[in-house]
């Protein structure tokens, strides 16, 4: 990941409404939701929330996909989980002590599935 795809990533992310929106794309992965109900959740214009979409998908964080008539966006993790770790790369500079309690924070805040139905 080069720096130029991380700073787009932060400055979409800068602003609260594509904020809000990108944690409640989060909050419904995998299966994501249509633009409509992103809009009314968040009691966002449409066409407002059109151009907010549009900042998050050039920055490569949620992805879209049409399903019949409606637009599903998800968040994309994967692309997440390169922001944070180009930022964190170097953090601990041969101390992995220093790095530790953040590395922590950042552990699943969810249960793996298996243990949920186990």
């Amino acid at each position: 990941m080069e720096a130029h795809d991380v700073l787009l990533a932060l400055a979409a992310l800068a602003q609260s409404t594509r904020l809000d929106v990108f944690r409640l794309l989060v909050k419904h992965e995998p299966e994501g939701l249509p633009a409509g109900d992103i809009a009314r959740e968040l009691a966002v214009p449409h066409n407002t929330m059109s151009s907010h979409l549009g900042i998050l998908s050039r920055a490569a964080l949620v992805r879209s996909e049409r399903r019949s008539r409606s637009i599903i966006y998800r968040a994309d993790l994967d692309r997440l989980r390169e922001v944070v770790t180009f930022l964190l790369k170097d953090c601990c500079g041969g101390h992995p002590g220093v790095c530790a309690p953040l590395i922590d924070a950042l552990a699943p805040c969810c249960a793996p599935k298996e243990a949920l139905d186990g």
